[in-house]
């Protein structure tokens, strides 16, 4: 019952935060492993001629979600199949997505530094036309005193 809990605040702990990519990384690895493990115990009942134990299925699982496909253990019958066109599908997602949250957080942080730098420009444009403003306050006030410009 604590389990549950524990992963149903976990949950909803995710779907209330904004996405980062450490939540998103953590959910692409979990969801990875669920489907290895899964596809491991799934492809052993399935096709128990070619993967007599949990071990062997496990091993086919992670070289297929991993893309790598040794070809040393293979489904033989249509079910078996379909059970590894779905890790495959999930294996070549999850390159995808890793390459794209990686790919994001550059981008996010090129973008962070740009506007730092623009920024301070900006100040720096803001401080110039202040100092002009000032300037212009002295030779004004200056040409309108009584004395004269000096």
């Amino acid at each position: 019952m604590g389990r549950w809990n524990l992963v149903e605040r976990r949950l909803e702990r995710f779907s209330q935060e904004p996405l980062s990519v450490r939540n998103a990384a953590g959910v692409i690895v979990f969801a990875t492993a669920v489907i290895v493990i899964g596809a491991g115990v799934l492809i052993s009942l399935i096709d128990s001629e070619e993967y007599p134990n949990f071990g062997i299925g496990m091993w086919w699982a992670l070289q297929t979600v991993t893309t790598v496909g040794y070809g040393d253990v293979a489904p033989k019958n249509v079910a078996g199949r379909l059970v590894g066109a779905f890790v495959m599908l999930e294996g070549i997602a999850f390159v995808a997505i890793i390459t794209a949250v990686i790919t994001s957080s550059f981008v996010a942080r090129a973008t962070r530094e740009r506007d730092a730098a623009e920024a301070k420009h900006e100040l720096s444009d803001r401080e110039l036309m202040e100092r002009r403003f000032d300037e212009l306050d002295r030779k004004l006030d200056a040409l309108a005193s009584p004395q004269g410009p000096h």
